[in-house]
């Protein structure tokens, strides 16, 4: 049997630890909590559990996901966010993978919870993301904000039938505020890269965006909160290429 360290990043999420904190304690030899000085409670819940509490500062997703990962004692890394839980049904296939640990990476869906609502369809579902594997064959990296995680080229990884569950936004104003400040970094970090912002990209790649959302990826069979996600999709799409043409001016 493997032992798997459990790495976690928070940021006043005083909402969300104790459940993803619960959902892990089970199937974690060692939970690791790395956090960027939130001002709420979530150090004093996270400490009522059998946690390491280590504060850093954040300078960037992927960059405090890695330091994260480099804390653990172990080299088994199960990688979550702290408004993630992890279902029942996966947590069953976790010890299994535990007691037989025979691929360098593993897989799953995440099932999105947008205002109450689990989002089956507007691109969210099957949510498929690398959060279990084995830190000598893999780290995070990507493009902040949209951190991922990258492995070795000669790798093995296996897909986990089950879901990891994710709490993402309690209302639309939580969700319009993150578009505001995604938008900024991602903005930020194509600006960085040397890319270029048009007219035709700040017109034409919101209106792709929510005739992908809707209608190709079946938002539409969401509901009321399908339209919403597709709309601030094409929003942060706008957002983007507006505030990267601000850069290119400046």
């Amino acid at each position: 049997m493997v032992k798997i360290s459990v790495t976690i990043i928070t940021y006043n999420e005083e909402k969300n630890i104790k459940r993803c904190l619960e959902s892990v304690k089970d199937i974690a030899d060692e939970i690791v909590v790395v956090d960027s000085f939130s001002t709420d409670a979530t150090e004093n819940i996270a400490k009522k559990f059998d946690v390491r509490f280590i504060k850093n500062k954040f300078e960037g997703h992927i960059e405090q996901k890695n330091f994260a990962m480099e804390q653990a004692s172990y080299n088994y890394i199960l990688s979550l966010d702290a408004d993630e839980v992890v279902s029942p049904k996966l947590l069953e296939l976790i010890k299994e993978v535990k007691n037989n640990w025979q691929n360098d990476a593993y897989y799953f869906n995440r099932l999105n919870n947008f205002c109450g609502k689990w989002i089956n369809h507007s691109g969210w579902y099957p949510d498929k993301k690398l959060r279990l594997w084995d830190r000598r064959k893999a780290k995070w990296g990507g493009t902040n904000p949209h951190d991922t995680v990258i492995c070795q080229k000669k790798y093995t990884k296996k897909y986990l039938k089950a879901d990891l569950l994710h709490y993402s936004f309690y209302s639309i104003e939580q969700h319009v505020g993150q578009i505001n400040k995604f938008s900024q970094i991602g903005a930020l970090e194509l600006h960085k890269k040397g890319k270029k912002s048009s007219l035709m990209l700040i017109i034409f790649s919101p209106i792709f965006m929510f005739i992908r959302t809707y209608f190709f990826k079946l938002g539409f069979l969401d509901g009321y909160y399908g339209f919403v996600i597709a709309v601030n999709s094409a929003h942060a799409k706008f957002l983007k290429y507006s505030k990267l043409r601000e850069l290119m001016k400046s």
